[in-house]
């Protein structure tokens, strides 16, 4: 089996735009900006065959303020500029009741079942209750990047960071342990 981190896109791979406190994805390709030491984490974490899976909601879509083309071609973007091994974007609302869409684990499980991942030996890393929920309830461990956003805050993680590389330095270092 293999092991996968699972990674939220807007906050935690590139910049989220905050207003009022609230974080925002991109609207445009000018708008992604690649935060600081993403791109080393995700070498690293590449070269010890770590599966790198993104899983983000994208409700704006369902709700009519982007369009699924200019949220696929940020996605594609993403894909060119760093070692994502696979994109699995929900583009419904929270009204839709739609299992892929976090805080509800269906594209954790779903990667899962299609990349033979242990998630047990997987990570969740997020920047929102929604995504360490997620992660949480697909059994893998989770680490929650802390913006101090104006919003509700998780219950309980394994791990607060303030960055990827961060979160990296503690997955490879818990991988080495167990080696």
């Amino acid at each position: 089996m293999r092991r996968a981190v699972f990674l939220d896109r807007d906050g935690v791979i590139n910049r989220a735009l905050v207003r009022n406190g609230r974080p925002y994805p991109p609207a445009t390709l000018s708008e992604v900006e690649i935060l600081p030491g993403v791109r080393q984490a995700m070498l690293a974490l590449h070269k010890k065959d770590w599966l790198l899976v993104v899983v983000t909601n994208q409700p704006d879509v369902a709700r009519g303020t982007t369009s699924r083309a200019q949220v696929e071609a940020i996605n594609a973007r993403l894909q060119r500029e760093l070692p994502i091994d696979e994109f699995r974007t929900c583009f419904h609302d929270s009204s839709d009741g739609c299992s892929c869409r976090k805080p509800l684990p269906g594209a954790l499980m779903d990667a899962a079942r299609v990349h033979n991942i242990d998630l047990g030996a997987s990570y969740m890393v997020g920047d929102r209750w929604r995504d360490t929920e997620a992660g949480a309830s697909a059994g893998c461990k989770t680490f929650f990047i802390d913006y101090g956003y104006d919003e509700k805050q998780p219950e309980s993680v394994d791990f607060r960071v303030r960055s990827l590389s961060e979160a990296t330095d503690i997955i490879l270092g818990a991988a080495c342990e167990k080696s």
